[in-house]
C-alpha cells in the first residue's frame, strides 16, 4: 500500500472517530429529551384518557339514573292501577252483597 493511501485511511478514520466522539453527547442529550417527551406524552395521554373515562362514566350514570326514574314511574303507575282495581273490586263486592240481600229467600 502506498503511504498516501495509508495516510488517507488514517485521516478518514480519525475524522470519523472525532465525529463520533463529538456526536455522542448530542446523541445522549437527544435520547434524554426523547425519553422525557415520551414520559410527558404518557402523562398527557393518561390525563386525557382519565377525562374521557370520567365523561363516559357521567353519561352512563345519567342514562342509568334516567332508567331508574322511568322504572319508578312505571311502578307508581302499576300501583295506581292496582289501587283502582281494588276500589272497583270493593265496589263490585258491595254490589253483590246488596243484591244478595235484596233477593227473597227461596225457602
Amino acid at each position: 500500500m502506498a503511504p498516501e493511501i495509508v495516510i488517507a485511511v488514517i485521516t478518514a478514520a480519525s475524522v470519523l472517530g472525532a465525529a463520533v466522539v463529538a456526536a455522542v453527547p448530542a446523541l445522549l442529550t437527544t435520547l434524554r429529551r426523547t425519553r422525557g417527551a415520551v414520559e410527558a406524552q404518557g402523562a398527557e395521554t393518561r390525563a386525557v384518557t382519565l377525562d374521557a373515562l370520567d365523561a363516559v362514566g357521567s353519561r352512563l350514570e345519567a342514562r342509568f339514573n334516567a332508567r331508574i326514574d322511568d322504572l319508578r314511574d312505571d311502578v307508581d303507575d302499576v300501583r295506581e292501577d292496582i289501587a283502582r282495581v281494588r276500589e272497583w273490586q270493593a265496589g263490585h263486592d258491595a254490589e253483590h252483597l246488596l243484591i244478595s240481600r235484596q233477593r227473597p229467600d227461596p225457602s
